[in-house]
């Protein structure tokens, strides 16, 4: 596809070529996410960070990418904060907004709801998330840090297997995930599931078009044979009510113990986070945080890389920004990552 000037409301958009150019973009701006080199290629450009649904990753995220690429930050992060709040529609909001912006991230808790949003947007919007429909920028990042872990063990996403596990009806970071790995070659997926969260029938289809697909709905069952656990949180905001998300509370969760005892050596641990530690509730528990293949982390940091090429190749600024670097003089430039290493 041609980025510049171009909304990313879907994965759909992208074909293999399209993800490995913006995987080549964010090797590219590691050392300015690093804080080894300074670029200010976006001077001046403003993003407006329009989240009306609760993020702290995504947005803040975002907005750092853009910060560091030298550009500044607006933000607006509740419908009631909003002129929504008072009728406005989806078209007269984006008319305006994009009157005041370069570019515009949006999330909203309707399926199209940024799509329609985009139509009506004199500059580049990208999806944040739709409710459950898609969430293309976590999808890319997660993506990306499959290959990093896979390269780092001398794999790659090419034949690989991977458990996709939890809230697979809901969970939109999961929806997009499965079409991008759609766009790779011989894939074992597992879809580890409770009754009733299963993933929706016709991404399954579309996967059986290319990959081998086993669905499981005992957790243990599914863990063994892969090479990635990918683990989602059930999203309580999706269910008709509090009570109907109860029934799924703490079901599909995974240990240390568990881990040692059905995983493969070496299997990497994978959410897009947040991961709910409330005690009856874990996904993913506290006395993983040491196993070394636990890489949520690492996914975060990566998701920084990842919108920073997504903001330079939609403003058309990626061979600009070399050129505005400068090198980093303050003592943060070489920072720690106790928990997963440098993104």
């Amino acid at each position: 596809m041609d980025f510049v000037g171009n909304h990313i409301i879907s994965v759909n958009q992208f074909e293999r070529a399209d993800v490995d150019r913006i995987f080549s973009v964010a090797d590219a701006m590691r050392p300015y996410a690093m804080r080894e080199r300074i670029t200010r290629v976006l001077e001046g450009a403003i993003v407006s960070n329009m989240f009306f649904e609760p993020s702290t990753r995504t947005r803040v995220s975002f907005g750092s990418a853009f910060n560091l690429l030298g550009g500044e930050v607006r933000e607006t992060t509740e419908v009631k904060t909003s002129s929504l709040a008072k009728g406005e529609s989806l078209y007269d909001t984006a008319r305006v907004l994009s009157g005041y912006s370069d570019v515009i991230v949006m999330r909203h808790p309707e399926p199209g709801s940024v799509a329609e949003f985009s139509e009506a947007s004199r500059v580049p919007v990208i999806n944040g998330g739709d409710g459950p429909n898609e969430h293309p920028s976590q999808a890319l990042l997660d993506l990306y840090t499959m290959r990093e872990e896979l390269r780092n063990k001398g794999r790659s996403i090419d034949g690989f297997g991977i458990a996709l596990i939890g809230d697979l009806k809901f969970g939109r970071a999961v929806h997009s995930l499965c079409k991008l790995l759609g766009l790779f070659e011989n894939i074992r997926l597992h879809l580890v599931s409770p009754p009733g969260l299963e993933l929706p029938e016709e991404i399954v289809a579309e996967l059986k078009r290319r990959h081998k697909v086993v669905s499981f709905h005992a957790l243990e069952e599914g863990l063994h044979d892969v090479d990635i656990l990918y683990v989602t949180r059930t999203q309580e905001e999706r269910f008709p009510n509090q009570k109907e998300a109860d029934r799924y509370r703490g079901l599909f969760r995974i240990n240390q113990s568990i881990y040692t005892e059905h995983c493969e050596p070496n299997t990497v641990i994978m959410h897009p986070l947040p991961r709910d530690s409330r005690a009856q509730a874990q996904e993913l528990d506290d006395d993983l945080n040491q196993n070394p293949n636990l890489a949520i982390f690492r996914q975060t940091d990566n998701g920084v890389l990842v919108r920073m090429a997504l903001f330079a190749l939609v403003l058309d600024v990626v061979d600009e920004a070399h050129n505005h670097a400068q090198p980093v003089t303050w003592h943060t430039a070489k920072r720690h990552h106790p928990l997963g290493g440098r993104p």
